[in-house]
Protein backbone atom coordinates (compact mmCIF):
# COMPACT_ATOMS: atom_id res chain seq x y z
CA UNK A 1 0.00 0.00 0.00
CA UNK A 2 1.47 3.38 -0.95
CA UNK A 3 1.03 5.63 1.98
CA UNK A 4 3.00 9.02 2.70
CA UNK A 5 2.25 11.72 4.23
CA UNK A 6 1.44 13.73 1.32
CA UNK A 7 -1.39 11.90 0.55
CA UNK A 8 -2.48 11.42 4.29
CA UNK A 9 -2.36 15.19 4.75
CA UNK A 10 -4.17 15.46 1.66
CA UNK A 11 -6.95 12.52 2.68
CA UNK A 12 -7.66 14.16 6.04
CA UNK A 13 -7.84 18.02 3.95
CA UNK A 14 -11.76 16.61 3.21
CA UNK A 15 -12.18 16.84 6.87
CA UNK A 16 -13.96 19.77 7.61
CA UNK A 17 -14.57 21.05 11.34
CA UNK A 18 -18.34 21.39 11.61
CA UNK A 19 -18.14 24.81 13.83
CA UNK A 20 -15.13 26.81 12.33
CA UNK A 21 -16.56 25.37 8.71
CA UNK A 22 -12.31 24.85 7.56
CA UNK A 23 -10.71 21.49 7.17
CA UNK A 24 -8.70 20.25 9.77
CA UNK A 25 -5.39 20.38 7.89
CA UNK A 26 -5.49 24.45 7.32
CA UNK A 27 -6.66 24.80 11.02
CA UNK A 28 -3.72 23.05 12.12
CA UNK A 29 -5.25 20.19 13.81
CA UNK A 30 -3.24 17.76 12.50
CA UNK A 31 -0.03 16.97 14.68
CA UNK A 32 2.27 14.30 15.44
CA UNK A 33 1.48 12.48 12.15
CA UNK A 34 3.69 9.35 11.67
CA UNK A 35 3.77 6.04 9.75
CA UNK A 36 4.70 3.35 11.56
CA UNK A 37 6.82 0.36 9.50
CA UNK A 38 3.07 -1.68 9.49
CA UNK A 39 1.72 1.00 7.82
CA UNK A 40 -0.03 2.33 10.68
CA UNK A 41 -0.70 5.66 10.59
CA UNK A 42 -0.90 7.55 13.70
CA UNK A 43 -1.50 11.22 14.52
CA UNK A 44 -3.42 13.30 17.35
CA UNK A 45 -6.29 15.66 15.96
CA UNK A 46 -5.67 18.55 18.72
CA UNK A 47 -9.35 20.08 19.10
CA UNK A 48 -9.99 23.67 20.30
CA UNK A 49 -11.71 22.63 23.78
CA UNK A 50 -12.02 19.50 25.69
CA UNK A 51 -15.75 19.84 25.67
CA UNK A 52 -16.17 19.71 22.21
CA UNK A 53 -19.64 17.63 21.62
CA UNK A 54 -18.58 16.78 17.94
CA UNK A 55 -15.22 15.14 18.79
CA UNK A 56 -16.69 11.54 17.67
CA UNK A 57 -18.19 12.90 14.67
CA UNK A 58 -14.80 14.68 13.50
CA UNK A 59 -12.87 11.32 14.61
CA UNK A 60 -15.28 9.24 12.28
CA UNK A 61 -15.05 11.52 9.22
CA UNK A 62 -11.47 11.07 9.97
CA UNK A 63 -11.37 7.11 9.44
CA UNK A 64 -13.71 7.54 6.93
CA UNK A 65 -11.28 9.84 5.16
CA UNK A 66 -7.99 7.74 5.60
CA UNK A 67 -10.46 4.70 4.21
CA UNK A 68 -11.53 5.91 1.07
CA UNK A 69 -8.22 7.01 0.52
CA UNK A 70 -6.35 3.95 1.15
CA UNK A 71 -8.50 1.28 1.45
CA UNK A 72 -11.00 -0.26 4.39
CA UNK A 73 -8.38 -2.33 5.83
CA UNK A 74 -6.34 0.61 6.35
CA UNK A 75 -4.92 0.78 10.05
CA UNK A 76 -5.14 3.81 11.93
CA UNK A 77 -4.52 4.88 15.49
CA UNK A 78 -6.25 8.77 16.21
CA UNK A 79 -5.50 10.39 19.30
CA UNK A 80 -8.38 13.18 20.64
CA UNK A 81 -6.53 15.31 22.59
CA UNK A 82 -7.49 19.09 22.70
CA UNK A 83 -5.82 22.90 23.21
CA UNK A 84 -8.04 25.50 23.88
CA UNK A 85 -7.47 28.62 21.79
CA UNK A 86 -7.23 31.80 22.92
CA UNK A 87 -6.59 35.91 21.51
CA UNK A 88 -5.21 36.73 24.41
CA UNK A 89 -1.45 37.97 24.59
CA UNK A 90 1.08 40.00 26.26
CA UNK A 91 -1.11 40.87 29.17
CA UNK A 92 0.13 42.29 32.15
CA UNK A 93 -2.93 40.91 34.25
CA UNK A 94 -3.91 36.93 34.04
CA UNK A 95 -1.27 36.33 32.02
CA UNK A 96 -1.59 32.76 31.79
CA UNK A 97 -5.82 33.14 31.68
CA UNK A 98 -6.69 31.78 28.25
CA UNK A 99 -10.33 33.09 27.72
CA UNK A 100 -12.27 35.53 30.33
CA UNK A 101 -16.13 34.78 30.83
CA UNK A 102 -18.81 37.00 32.00
CA UNK A 103 -21.81 35.15 33.46
CA UNK A 104 -24.46 37.81 33.77
CA UNK A 105 -28.45 38.40 33.76
CA UNK A 106 -30.78 41.27 34.00
CA UNK A 107 -32.52 40.59 37.41
CA UNK A 108 -31.49 38.88 40.01
CA UNK A 109 -33.80 35.32 40.73
CA UNK A 110 -33.05 33.49 37.43
CA UNK A 111 -29.99 31.25 38.33
CA UNK A 112 -27.57 32.87 37.29
CA UNK A 113 -25.04 31.51 40.18
CA UNK A 114 -26.60 28.03 39.69
CA UNK A 115 -25.79 28.25 36.01
CA UNK A 116 -22.18 29.37 36.64
CA UNK A 117 -21.13 27.15 39.07
CA UNK A 118 -22.48 24.48 36.91
CA UNK A 119 -20.62 25.50 33.80
CA UNK A 120 -17.28 25.87 35.53
CA UNK A 121 -17.73 22.41 37.13
CA UNK A 122 -18.50 20.47 33.74
CA UNK A 123 -15.98 22.24 31.59
CA UNK A 124 -13.57 21.29 34.90
CA UNK A 125 -14.55 17.94 34.35
CA UNK A 126 -14.47 17.86 30.50
CA UNK A 127 -10.45 18.14 30.99
CA UNK A 128 -10.45 21.84 31.31
CA UNK A 129 -8.94 24.10 33.28
CA UNK A 130 -11.21 26.45 35.16
CA UNK A 131 -11.41 29.66 37.86
CA UNK A 132 -14.98 31.31 38.86
CA UNK A 133 -15.04 34.46 40.12
CA UNK A 134 -17.65 35.71 42.43
CA UNK A 135 -18.58 39.25 41.56
CA UNK A 136 -21.90 39.39 43.39
CA UNK A 137 -20.12 41.11 46.23
CA UNK A 138 -23.39 42.05 48.19
CA UNK A 139 -25.08 38.19 47.42
CA UNK A 140 -22.64 35.90 47.27
CA UNK A 141 -23.16 32.06 46.73
CA UNK A 142 -20.43 30.33 45.27
CA UNK A 143 -19.27 29.21 48.66
CA UNK A 144 -22.28 27.75 49.90
CA UNK A 145 -23.16 26.15 45.79
CA UNK A 146 -19.60 24.29 46.42
CA UNK A 147 -19.89 23.29 50.11
CA UNK A 148 -16.77 25.54 51.24
CA UNK A 149 -18.73 28.11 53.51
CA UNK A 150 -16.66 29.03 56.43
CA UNK A 151 -13.05 28.48 54.41
CA UNK A 152 -10.18 31.04 54.34
CA UNK A 153 -8.14 31.32 51.48
CA UNK A 154 -4.56 31.06 52.38
CA UNK A 155 -1.93 34.36 51.34
CA UNK A 156 1.23 34.24 50.51
CA UNK A 157 4.03 37.02 50.28
CA UNK A 158 5.47 37.44 47.13
CA UNK A 159 8.22 40.38 46.02
CA UNK A 160 6.54 42.47 49.07
CA UNK A 161 3.11 41.86 47.98
CA UNK A 162 0.04 39.71 49.60
CA UNK A 163 -0.96 36.95 47.14
CA UNK A 164 -3.97 35.12 47.95
CA UNK A 165 -4.50 31.42 46.82
CA UNK A 166 -8.02 30.50 45.74
CA UNK A 167 -9.98 27.69 47.31
CA UNK A 168 -9.82 24.43 44.77
CA UNK A 169 -13.46 22.26 44.69
CA UNK A 170 -14.33 19.96 42.06
CA UNK A 171 -11.44 20.77 40.25
CA UNK A 172 -12.53 24.38 40.11
CA UNK A 173 -10.16 27.67 41.57
CA UNK A 174 -12.75 29.59 42.95
CA UNK A 175 -12.38 33.24 44.61
CA UNK A 176 -15.54 35.06 46.80
CA UNK A 177 -15.76 37.74 48.99
CA UNK A 178 -18.05 35.26 51.05
CA UNK A 179 -14.31 33.72 51.79
CA UNK A 180 -13.30 36.91 53.42
CA UNK A 181 -16.21 37.87 55.38
CA UNK A 182 -18.49 36.38 58.16
CA UNK A 183 -21.40 34.50 56.03
CA UNK A 184 -23.70 36.44 58.64
CA UNK A 185 -22.69 39.69 58.17
CA UNK A 186 -24.08 42.08 55.53
CA UNK A 187 -20.93 43.65 53.07
CA UNK A 188 -22.27 47.33 53.20
CA UNK A 189 -20.28 49.00 50.52
CA UNK A 190 -20.80 52.11 48.18
CA UNK A 191 -19.52 51.19 44.79
CA UNK A 192 -16.08 51.77 44.40
CA UNK A 193 -15.41 49.48 47.33
CA UNK A 194 -17.09 46.85 45.72
CA UNK A 195 -15.01 47.26 42.24
CA UNK A 196 -11.73 47.21 44.44
CA UNK A 197 -12.44 44.34 45.45
CA UNK A 198 -13.41 42.81 41.77
CA UNK A 199 -9.86 44.23 41.30
CA UNK A 200 -7.89 42.36 44.10
CA UNK A 201 -10.00 39.26 42.81
CA UNK A 202 -8.54 39.69 39.63
CA UNK A 203 -4.79 41.24 40.22
CA UNK A 204 -4.12 39.92 43.55
CA UNK A 205 -5.13 36.47 43.34
CA UNK A 206 -2.77 33.88 41.95
CA UNK A 207 -5.00 31.80 39.31
CA UNK A 208 -2.06 30.25 37.33
CA UNK A 209 -2.90 28.94 33.96
CA UNK A 210 -6.64 28.47 32.95
CA UNK A 211 -8.29 27.66 30.08
CA UNK A 212 -11.68 29.31 31.29
CA UNK A 213 -12.00 31.81 33.89
CA UNK A 214 -15.66 32.91 34.81
CA UNK A 215 -16.97 36.26 35.93
CA UNK A 216 -20.29 35.16 38.10
CA UNK A 217 -21.73 39.13 37.75
CA UNK A 218 -24.38 40.62 39.88
CA UNK A 219 -27.38 41.31 38.51
CA UNK A 220 -28.26 44.41 36.55
CA UNK A 221 -25.64 46.83 34.99
CA UNK A 222 -23.29 48.39 37.61
CA UNK A 223 -20.34 49.51 38.70
CA UNK A 224 -19.05 45.73 39.03
CA UNK A 225 -19.72 45.56 35.44
CA UNK A 226 -18.19 48.42 34.54
CA UNK A 227 -14.78 47.75 36.18
CA UNK A 228 -14.72 44.43 34.68
CA UNK A 229 -14.63 45.37 30.84
CA UNK A 230 -11.92 48.41 31.75
CA UNK A 231 -9.59 46.19 33.69
CA UNK A 232 -10.15 42.65 31.53
CA UNK A 233 -10.39 42.09 27.53
CA UNK A 234 -13.28 39.58 28.21
CA UNK A 235 -13.50 37.20 25.42
CA UNK A 236 -17.41 36.87 25.57
CA UNK A 237 -20.66 37.00 27.60
CA UNK A 238 -23.60 34.41 28.70
CA UNK A 239 -25.98 35.39 29.04
CA UNK A 240 -28.77 33.85 31.79
CA UNK A 241 -32.86 34.31 31.98
CA UNK A 242 -36.04 32.81 32.58
CA UNK A 243 -38.93 32.52 30.30
CA UNK A 244 -40.77 34.71 31.99
CA UNK A 245 -41.70 38.60 30.13
CA UNK A 246 -40.17 40.60 33.01
CA UNK A 247 -36.97 38.48 33.64
CA UNK A 248 -36.65 38.80 29.33
CA UNK A 249 -37.07 42.76 29.46
CA UNK A 250 -34.08 42.71 32.20
CA UNK A 251 -32.01 40.28 29.96
CA UNK A 252 -32.55 42.41 26.91
CA UNK A 253 -31.07 45.00 28.86
CA UNK A 254 -28.02 43.04 30.12
CA UNK A 255 -27.17 41.74 26.49
CA UNK A 256 -27.89 45.04 24.79
CA UNK A 257 -25.09 46.38 27.49
CA UNK A 258 -22.14 44.16 26.28
CA UNK A 259 -23.13 45.47 23.05
CA UNK A 260 -23.10 48.65 23.06
CA UNK A 261 -20.17 49.75 21.27
CA UNK A 262 -17.97 51.74 23.60
CA UNK A 263 -18.36 48.09 25.58
CA UNK A 264 -18.35 45.51 22.79
CA UNK A 265 -17.51 42.38 24.14
CA UNK A 266 -18.88 39.69 21.98
CA UNK A 267 -22.86 37.61 23.47
CA UNK A 268 -21.37 34.12 23.21
CA UNK A 269 -25.25 33.21 23.82
CA UNK A 270 -28.70 32.91 26.01
CA UNK A 271 -29.15 30.41 28.25
CA UNK A 272 -32.93 29.86 29.27
CA UNK A 273 -33.26 28.71 32.58
CA UNK A 274 -36.25 27.19 34.81
CA UNK A 275 -37.36 26.60 30.79
CA UNK A 276 -40.08 23.82 32.42
CA UNK A 277 -41.06 22.21 35.31
CA UNK A 278 -40.80 18.09 35.33
CA UNK A 279 -42.03 16.33 38.45
CA UNK A 280 -39.50 13.23 39.79
CA UNK A 281 -42.44 10.88 39.13
CA UNK A 282 -43.66 12.27 35.43
CA UNK A 283 -39.74 12.62 33.77
CA UNK A 284 -41.30 12.66 30.37
CA UNK A 285 -43.30 15.45 31.30
CA UNK A 286 -42.85 19.19 31.29
CA UNK A 287 -44.87 21.72 32.28
CA UNK A 288 -43.87 25.61 30.73
CA UNK A 289 -45.27 27.51 33.94
CA UNK A 290 -43.28 30.39 33.46
CA UNK A 291 -43.73 30.42 29.96
CA UNK A 292 -42.29 28.87 26.64
CA UNK A 293 -39.47 29.74 24.40
CA UNK A 294 -38.92 33.21 25.55
CA UNK A 295 -35.24 32.65 25.72
CA UNK A 296 -34.39 30.82 22.46
CA UNK A 297 -36.64 34.13 20.67
CA UNK A 298 -34.45 37.06 23.01
CA UNK A 299 -31.56 34.79 21.02
CA UNK A 300 -33.28 35.22 17.48
CA UNK A 301 -34.16 38.53 18.21
CA UNK A 302 -30.33 39.68 18.98
CA UNK A 303 -28.98 37.05 16.66
CA UNK A 304 -26.76 35.54 19.58
CA UNK A 305 -26.75 31.20 19.88
CA UNK A 306 -28.83 29.77 22.13
CA UNK A 307 -27.19 27.83 24.41
CA UNK A 308 -29.81 25.90 25.81
CA UNK A 309 -32.95 24.80 28.59
CA UNK A 310 -31.61 24.00 31.64
CA UNK A 311 -35.62 22.26 33.41
CA UNK A 312 -37.06 23.61 36.80
CA UNK A 313 -36.46 20.10 38.98
CA UNK A 314 -36.01 20.67 42.82
CA UNK A 315 -32.60 19.04 42.70
CA UNK A 316 -31.39 21.56 40.79
CA UNK A 317 -32.18 23.30 43.92
CA UNK A 318 -31.24 20.63 46.40
CA UNK A 319 -27.76 20.47 44.72
CA UNK A 320 -27.10 24.28 45.21
CA UNK A 321 -28.00 24.21 49.10
CA UNK A 322 -25.71 21.39 49.89
CA UNK A 323 -22.92 22.67 48.02
CA UNK A 324 -22.86 19.30 45.07
CA UNK A 325 -23.44 20.66 41.76
CA UNK A 326 -26.15 18.93 39.73
CA UNK A 327 -23.60 18.38 36.97
CA UNK A 328 -21.76 16.36 39.30
CA UNK A 329 -25.07 14.05 39.56
CA UNK A 330 -26.41 11.51 36.92
CA UNK A 331 -30.10 12.01 35.01
CA UNK A 332 -31.45 14.90 32.38
CA UNK A 333 -30.41 17.49 34.86
CA UNK A 334 -26.71 16.63 34.62
CA UNK A 335 -27.40 16.20 30.99
CA UNK A 336 -28.64 19.63 30.28
CA UNK A 337 -25.86 21.66 31.64
CA UNK A 338 -23.16 19.44 30.00
CA UNK A 339 -25.12 19.96 26.79
CA UNK A 340 -25.07 24.14 28.50
CA UNK A 341 -21.40 23.98 28.61
CA UNK A 342 -19.96 21.85 25.36
CA UNK A 343 -22.56 24.55 23.82
CA UNK A 344 -20.75 27.65 25.54
CA UNK A 345 -16.63 26.16 24.85
CA UNK A 346 -18.07 25.45 20.98
CA UNK A 347 -19.19 29.37 20.79
CA UNK A 348 -15.86 30.38 22.40
CA UNK A 349 -13.67 28.44 19.66
CA UNK A 350 -15.94 29.92 17.04
CA UNK A 351 -15.24 33.85 18.45
CA UNK A 352 -11.80 33.24 18.60
CA UNK A 353 -11.34 32.00 15.72
CA UNK A 354 -13.47 34.73 14.19
CA UNK A 355 -13.39 37.51 16.01
CA UNK A 356 -10.52 40.23 17.02
CA UNK A 357 -9.13 40.54 20.03
CA UNK A 358 -11.46 42.00 22.50
CA UNK A 359 -9.98 45.13 23.97
CA UNK A 360 -9.96 46.84 27.33
CA UNK A 361 -13.31 49.29 27.66
CA UNK A 362 -12.50 53.23 27.84
CA UNK A 363 -15.67 54.31 29.34
CA UNK A 364 -16.11 57.61 30.34
CA UNK A 365 -18.79 58.17 33.15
Amino acid sequence: MDISKEKILKALGTVEDPDLKKDLVTLGMIQDLQIEEDQTIKFKVVLTTPACPLKELIRMNCEEALKKAFGPDVRMEITMTSNVTTIRNDSPLLPKVKNIIAVASGKGGVGKSTCASNLAVSLARSGAKVGLIDADIFGPSVPTMFNVEGEQPAVKQENGKNIIQPIEQYGVKLMSIGFLTPAESAVVWRGPMASSALKQFIGDVEWGELDYLLIDLPPGTSDIHLTMVQTLPVTGAVIVTTPQKVALADATKALTMFKQAQINVPVLGVVENMAYFTPAELPDNKYYIFGQGGGKKLSEKYKAPFLGEIPLVQGIRESGDSGYPAVLKEGVIAEAFALFAENVARQIAIRNAEMTKTEVVQVKV
